[in-house]
């Protein structure tokens, strides 16, 4: 069955409560949350739990154990890389329900290898101030998130 919604995958997620955050964030919306191995952390962190609060049995988790596994595993999916380097504001994609959504490490975002290996209308940016550094991986996800349900109807959103 194809996605009705597009997915998130966290590329080696450091912080519990941001990862217990989307969690509760996909719960909501249908979507679906990849995790990249290695995590910075164990899925039933106390502190994960606390944050996904008891949305956990309603979200779609699955673990990579590398990028190129989810790759391989999902060939038709646009990955759509959000950073602080992307050149197309997030906001001015046309967005599928099979794209991708990945995001990096808080502490150090998406290596430039990947980054690099992403066609430029594939690396999104958020609008910040100038100076400003970067928004928390939760709120970013969410933000980018709804934009791709925005346009895409909210399917299966009441």
């Amino acid at each position: 069955m194809p996605p009705s919604a597009p997915s998130i995958v966290l590329y080696q997620p450091e912080i519990p409560p941001n990862t217990g955050n989307i969690i509760r964030l996909c719960a909501n919306t249908g979507s679906q949350l990849h995790l990249i191995e290695p995590l910075g952390f164990d899925l039933d962190d106390k502190k994960l739990r606390r944050a996904g609060l008891d949305y956990r049995e309603f979200a779609a988790v699955q673990t990579w154990p590398d990028l190129d596994s989810f790759i391989a595993a999902h060939p038709d999916t646009r990955l759509l890389g959000l950073t602080t380097h992307g050149s197309t504001p997030y906001h001015e994609v046309i967005y599928q329900p099979s794209d991708a959504l990945l995001f990096g490490p808080e502490t150090r975002g998406l290596p430039p290898s990947i980054r690099d290996s992403l066609p430029a209308g594939q690396r999104l940016r958020v609008p910040m101030r100038k100076g400003s550094r970067s928004l928390n991986l939760s709120n970013t996800a969410a933000l980018v998130l709804y934009e791709a349900l925005r346009q895409l109807g909210f399917p299966a959103l009441g």
